[in-house]
């Protein structure tokens, strides 16, 4: 029988940086420094801290440098060869290391000030009425954001496409609707999708601040928004 609570945590870090331009030419982007350490030790520390069972981080891009980077830090490899496999794709590939059961799934690319993104889902994780759990940072405090929101969500704090909500990255799914997808690469969002129609996608309000890093111009501001959680 599958736990009801999430014992698995997939971190996102194959994806080729683009962004982030001269910078990930030699490096992937996760081992970009933020305040003196790698950005993914950053994410990597807040999953740590709810002691999943496991913790798998996929690879594709400059995949040799993000392995021997994280080969002592208690984790397995998803390395997505020849193709990578966009979040949905990845998330199915990872199944055989994450196990059965609802999972957390976590971008490399973002840093939060304030409590701890996995430790506020865990707490708040309904599996009797929720497929998924995504934790979202009104757009006033979402530090280095291009752009507008991605959801807006309802009094129950179920989810619609649109509005001043932003995706910060981090969520607990059920992956049972991942054998239905055809596609061998595809984003999370067709996972999404059937979860909204059924209104068992929630989004849970983050009180902090969350930067986004997947930019040049992030870095700055995450080092400044980490100076100032730490005063």
């Amino acid at each position: 029988m599958a736990a009801l609570s999430p014992e698995a945590v997939m971190i996102y870090a194959a994806g080729f940086g683009t962004r982030m331009k001269a910078l990930t030419r030699n490096l992937p982007k996760p081992m970009i420094p933020v305040a003196g350490r790698p950005l993914i030790d950053h994410t990597l520390d807040l999953a740590h801290a709810v002691q999943p069972a496991r913790i798998v981080v996929n690879t594709h891009y400059k995949a040799e440098i993000l392995q021997e980077h994280l080969k002592s830090q208690g984790v397995l490899i998803s390395n997505e060869q020849p193709e990578i496999l966009d979040t949905g794709g990845g998330l199915r590939h990872a199944l055989p290391l994450l196990g059965d059961g609802p999972v957390y799934t976590s971008n490399s690319d973002a840093i939060w000030a304030g409590p701890n993104p996995f430790e506020m889902l865990r707490a708040a994780w309904d599996p009797a009425q929720m497929d998924g759990l995504m934790l979202c940072v009104p757009l006033a405090r979402a530090v280095g954001r291009k752009g507008g929101g991605d959801f807006s969500a309802d009094a129950a704090g179920r989810i619609s496409w649109g509005g001043d909500l932003v995706w910060g990255g981090v969520q607990i799914l059920k992956t049972d609707g991942l054998q239905s997808i055809n596609e061998a690469a595809f984003s999370t969002r067709l996972l999404w999708n059937p979860m909204i129609e059924e209104k068992r996608l929630y989004a849970l309000e983050y009180p902090g601040h969350w930067c986004d890093v997947g930019h040049p111009e992030g870095i700055t501001l995450a080092e400044q928004l980490l100076a100032h959680d730490d005063v």
